[in-house]
């Protein structure tokens, strides 16, 4: 079976500096893949590069069974990423904002509607711009969003940040179902425990590159 994400000697740079300096990695469909490391390690990098996002300056790489140099577009068509920034509309509400997503895979109503519910976004929030949401809000939002993509790779970078109790038990709890539904996980997270806990492989990231924990 082809892996999910396959790397060899990948370098990328950020700001003239190399972020990955020769990363190795082989994920397996089906893995939930935990990125442990000091700030500023590569992790983020990673996840950027395995989205499409981040260009490779050296080595070789696939995502899903696409080029990571010449299938950047087709790869982030296919994989789901969760940064930092939450990529919403801060103009638009939060229905607007998961049905735009929605829209972008052939989504229906449904699926939006079974999205929101799931991430507790139904009822007067679903009329709310983004722009006053409340952390939390905003993060289950994207997550929501997330979640109508019908993404093949999540990616999730520190996805329980601002977040309560409830809110991270709710974001464990889905991607064990799109784990479940045959989607491929690769998270970075300081809550360690957690992410340890839904992990099936860790990997340590520093300096720029990859070694197994």
């Amino acid at each position: 079976m082809q892996n999910v994400v396959e790397l060899n000697g990948v370098v990328a740079v950020l700001g003239g500096f190399p972020a990955l300096a020769g990363v190795d990695l082989s994920v397996e469909r089906g893995e939930v893949l935990l990125l442990q490391g000091p700030n500023g390690a590569g992790k983020t990098s990673l996840l950027r590069v395995c989205a499409g996002l981040l260009p490779v300056e050296r080595g070789t790489g696939r995502v899903l069974g696409m080029d990571i140099t010449s299938d950047r577009e087709r790869v982030r068509s296919r994989v789901g990423l969760l940064g930092h920034a939450n990529g919403l509309y801060l103009d638009l509400t939060v229905a607007q904002n998961v049905r735009f997503w929605a829209s972008m895979v052939g989504a229906g109503d449904d699926e939006v509607s079974a999205a929101m519910a799931r991430m507790r976004l139904d009822g007067r929030l679903a009329g709310v711009k983004a722009e006053r949401l409340s952390a939390g809000q905003r993060r289950r939002t994207a997550l929501a969003s997330l979640i109508v993509r019908r993404a093949e790779l999540w990616l999730l970078d520190e996805p329980h940040a601002g977040l309560d109790t409830a809110g991270r038990d709710e974001i464990d709890s889905v991607l064990r179902d799109a784990v479940a539904s045959g989607a491929t996980v690769i998270v970075s997270s300081h809550e360690h425990e957690r992410a340890r806990s839904l992990a099936t492989r860790i990997v340590t990231v520093d300096g720029g590159s990859v070694t197994p924990s």
